[in-house]
């Protein structure tokens, strides 16, 4: 084996920086499955985010809130494109620049921009009370967002007294191909999925929502391991009730570096027949050995591995298996595990009642 990933499979479901969480992963020996859950509007093309920008440089604001640095150096790349970049350098220079984060104060200052000040914890919640405490009432107040709105946060603006000016940069999209998707969340339901990792809120709203077996989806997620990059990620998945790992630092490192701590401690570790196995979602490891195992079989030993070395019935078997069939597609399944494990004595024959794993005391 390779890396501490090696033999899990690990669902990415981005669509931006997807080809950078891919090669980290796999460069920690994962096997990757991606299905993205959105795609992104073009900004040139965003007569939304045009007409908003038309807007604020005719009336200028006196606070803008910049929560994402890909999101505000986008919005003045397209605006330099619409031949509005200077107006809306002019439009904020006036205002008080608050950035969510780091990152989002780098791309004011790379703007030319002189930010006020910026939340240590990175969270919408620590800004939202900076401005109450600043004092909103009768001020227009630029929210930029990202992706999908911030109903929470311009409500309570509102609620302040705040006129709120909506930038909607980087609006998301179902995408065009949902294929990709469904694949994704079928392997998910069919448990050949040790993790799923998510980057934005959207991409989770998006996947719950597009997902045709919405109850299914749910109940698979509480058996994987799910990472989000951060709190704003993990908000659509915890409200369904699914447990979410989290990274210290909400970047994209940091969550394959969480992952890869976090999936190995998991595994199910198992002494069967004088041998050590672990379980993968699409494979073994049998004393430290990699061994791909095809589906079929794979239902057929998790089935095993639940029974705790209890024998289990044909018939018990054959409704563990994807596609269902005969008697005899159980023999051949089980033929083909006692192959996939490299040691036949592993699974016993228990005469006229069924099968069961030689397990021993862990």
């Amino acid at each position: 084996m390779t890396g501490p990933l090696a033999g899990f499979t690990v669902g990415v479901t981005a669509a931006r920086r997807a080809d950078e969480l891919i090669a980290l992963l796999e460069r920690k020996g994962a096997s990757v499955l991606h299905g993205p859950a959105l795609r992104i509007v073009p900004l040139p093309d965003d007569a939304t985010l045009h007409a908003a920008t038309t807007e604020l440089v005719s009336s200028p604001v006196d606070v803008v809130v910049a929560t994402t640095a890909i999101g505000f150096r986008g919005w003045f790349e397209a605006a330099e494109g619409w031949g509005l970049a200077s107006r809306l350098h002019r439009a904020l220079s006036s205002a008080v620049v608050l950035p969510r984060g780091p990152k989002a104060k780098g791309a004011v200052r790379a703007a030319g921009l002189v930010e006020a000040w910026s939340p240590s914890s990175e969270s919408n919640a620590e800004l939202l009370q900076y401005l109450l405490r600043m004092g909103v009432s009768g001020k227009r107040v630029a929210v930029q967002l990202h992706g999908e709105p911030l109903p929470d946060f311009v409500n309570t603006l509102e609620a302040a007294g705040a006129e709120v000016v909506e930038i909607p940069v980087y609006r998301w999209e179902p995408p065009a191909d949902v294929g990709p998707l469904h694949r994704l969340v079928d392997a998910v339901i069919a448990g050949q999925v040790d993790a799923l990792t998510f980057t934005s809120a959207p991409a989770a709203s998006s996947m719950l929502r597009t997902a045709p077996d919405h109850a299914a989806l749910v109940a698979a997620l509480r058996r994987v391991l799910v990472v989000g990059v951060g709190a704003i990620t993990a908000g659509p998945l915890v409200a369904a009730g699914i447990p979410v790992v989290q990274p210290a630092r909400s970047r994209i490192g940091s969550m394959v570096r969480e992952l890869a701590l976090e999936l190995p401690s998991r595994a199910i570790r198992l002494r069967i027949a004088s041998r050590d196995m672990e379980m993968r979602a699409q494979a073994v490891v049998v004393d430290g050995e990699l061994r791909p195992v095809a589906p079929a079989p794979m239902a057929v030993l998790r089935t095993l591995v639940a029974a705790r070395g209890r024998v289990v019935s044909r018939q018990d078997l054959l409704a563990a298996l994807p596609s269902g069939g005969e008697e005899h597609a159980v023999e051949t399944a089980i033929g083909r595990l006692r192959t996939a494990l490299g040691s036949p004595q592993m699974v016993c024959t228990v005469v006229k009642r069924g099968y069961r794993l030689a397990m021993e005391p862990a």
